[in-house]
């Protein structure tokens, strides 16, 4: 499993310690991560990702996973969230042709 965010895209940067002597080893700065599970309205049931916690709280300050994912385009959102937006949007679609 890739050390990336699914909404972000915010994955390891290295970068170099740095002793008192100034000697310089490499280093990784690893992203935040979280297993999160967020309640889908639409689907009516839980949607699992791992995401950093600078993108839960974009999450939940949007309105939840439906509402962040319909309004945000296809090419902002990495290949596996893609498929839960298709989901969505043909949820709704089914939805609102029978209601």
């Amino acid at each position: 499993m890739s050390r990336r965010c699914q909404i972000t895209g915010k994955s390891v940067l290295t970068g170099n310690n740095v002793s008192h002597a100034n000697n310089k080893t490499r280093r990784r700065f690893l992203p935040n991560l979280q297993e999160a599970s967020f309640l889908s309205d639409i689907l009516g049931q839980r949607v699992r990702l791992r995401l950093s916690t600078r993108a839960i709280r974009t999450l939940e300050r949007r309105g939840g996973i439906d509402a962040f994912l319909l309004s945000t385009p296809d090419r902002r959102l990495s290949p596996e969230v893609r498929v839960i937006k298709r989901r969505l949007e043909r949820v709704q679609a089914r939805s609102g042709a029978n209601g």
